[in-house]
Order: structure tokens, then C-alpha cells, then sequence
């Protein structure tokens, strides 16, 4: 392994994980026999690689929420709502060759840090996220944005297969909520809750990726040519308004998910 102010690489028999700080703390690359399966390119930094979201994660609508009585607005950075948290944009701080922490900077109204761990081995990545208060409670949720490529350059096509409890109903401003309905056939843009994991990404040249997390939900996005996404997350979209977690110095927000091939 090896980290630098650029970029952390880390390396086992059948893989090889780049980290990209100042991009975010996000997955640049990841190739898996030589063969890469994120995408790399993207209109902005949304729609590339994978990076964290947090301390919330999807759409907040209009960018405003209410906490213990009061009311907040938070930046539009690309659309009419608050997207993802802060800290996609963010720059880390390398503290090891797997460990980065950022602030959650001053676009949040609450003072925290975050801190990420990846972990490559044989067969395997290991992923968590701390989402840390450090002076007052604070609503939060966090989870992780992977872009995978919809097809390999060996020429292998992508398809998802997953299960959950129900999704969540998407109103006119693209936000999900209630109701509670089962899972309909893809194409989705669409929030699921009560994933039943593992999510698995099957490409047709062999290679097999399955997603494993303790995390309840899902976003899973597949409506673009060329990328995929399995979002898992604490909580779903606009949960600042419904369902966050409160966070409170000395007790982070955590979340975990593991990344298996074969």
C-alpha cells in the first residue's frame, strides 16, 4: 500500500483500489483482474467513481430542514434541492493508507468531522463511515455513491439483481416517500427500504460483484447508458425532514459495507 497528498493505492493478489483525497475521499478506481469497473469520467463530481455522502445523503427538498425547533437551509449546489451532504466535494486528509478525515465544513450548520476506512484483500473490499458531532447534537445520515460501469472494456454487460421490503413512492419534485409500495421492475431512480442484501451486479464476461451492508436502504439507479448505481445509506432521501439519525458528540453515526467478486 501506498498513500501520497494524490492519491492512496492499495493493492492485494486480484485487485487494485485507487483513493483520490482532494476528489472528494472517493474511489477513483477499482480493478478487479485488470479489469476496471468504475466509471471515471462524469459531468461533475456527482457522477463519477464513488464517494460518500454524507451527513445526508440523496435529496433534501428545497435544501431546507427543521432540528429541535429550528429551521436551516442548506446550499443548491446543481439542482432545486440540497443533494448528498458535503463531503463529496470536499478535500480529505490522508491519516493513513486507509484511513481519511474531513470536516463537514461550513455549507453544514453543525461542527463534525467524517472519517472513512477502505480495506482491499483478496476477493474483497471493506468500507465504513463515522459521521462525528463534535460540539451539539446533529441530525445525520451517510452511506456511499458508487458509479459502476454499465459495461466492461472486456465487453461484459451489467445486470442487477437485488431484493427489498418496499420502495418508496417519488412525488412530483423527484423526492421518495410515502407511501410504502413493493418493488417494482427496473428501470429505477428509486429509494428502496428493508434490502435484503447481498445486491449483486452480474457482468456477462464473468466477473460478479456483490454489495453486503447493514444499512436498511438503498437508492438504485440504472436509467443511464453507460453507469449503475447500488447506493447504500442509513436512511433515504430527505430523511433531515423524516428519519436522520441524531448524532451526538462521543456516539458517531456508522456505517459498513463490503464489497465481494468473484
Amino acid at each position: 500500500m501506498t498513500a501520497t497528498s494524490d492519491v492512496i493505492t492499495q493493492r492485494s493478489d486480484d485487485a487494485i483500489l485507487e483513493i483520490a483525497p482532494a476528489d472528494g475521499g472517493r474511489i477513483r478506481s477499482l480493478r478487479v483482474r485488470g479489469v476496471e469497473l468504475l466509471r471515471a469520467t462524469g459531468r461533475s463530481e456527482l457522477d463519477w467513481g464513488c464517494y460518500p455522502m454524507a451527513p445526508w445523503t440523496g435529496r433534501v427538498r428545497n435544501g431546507r430542514f427543521t432540528f429541535a425547533g429550528r429551521g436551516y437551509v442548506l446550499p443548491l449546489r446543481r439542482e432545486a434541492h440540497a443533494i448528498h451532504g458535503t463531503v463529496y466535494y470536499r478535500p480529505w486528509r490522508v491519516v493513513d493508507d486507509q484511513t481519511l478525515t474531513t470536516d463537514l465544513g461550513e455549507d453544514w450548520p453543525f461542527a463534525g468531522f467524517v472519517r472513512q476506512h477502505y480495506r482491499l484483500s483478496s476477493g474483497r473490499l471493506d468500507l465504513r463511515i463515522e459521521v462525528h458531532a463534535t460540539a451539539e447534537p446533529m441530525p445525520a445520515s451517510c452511506g456511499w455513491h458508487p458509479w459502476f460501469l454499465r459495461r466492461l472494456s472486456t465487453g461484459g454487460e451489467a445486470r442487477i439483481e437485488f431484493d427489498a421490503g418496499f420502495m418508496l413512492t417519488r412525488d412530483a419534485e423527484n423526492i421518495p416517500g410515502e407511501p410504502k409500495v413493493p418493488p417494482r421492475p427496473g428501470p429505477w431512480d428509486d429509494a428502496f427500504g428493508d434490502v435484503r442484501w447481498p445486491a449483486t451486479i452480474r457482468w456477462s464476461n464473468g466477473i460478479e460483484l456483490r454489495l453486503t451492508s447493514a444499512c436498511r436502504y438503498a437508492v438504485v439507479y440504472d436509467e443511464q447508458v453507460d453507469g449503475i448505481c447500488i447506493e447504500p445509506t442509513t436512511a433515504p432521501p430527505n430523511a433531515l425532514n423524516a428519519g436522520a439519525t441524531i448524532v451526538t458528540p462521543g456516539a458517531p453515526l456508522v456505517a459498513e459495507c463490503t464489497w465481494e467478486w468473484g
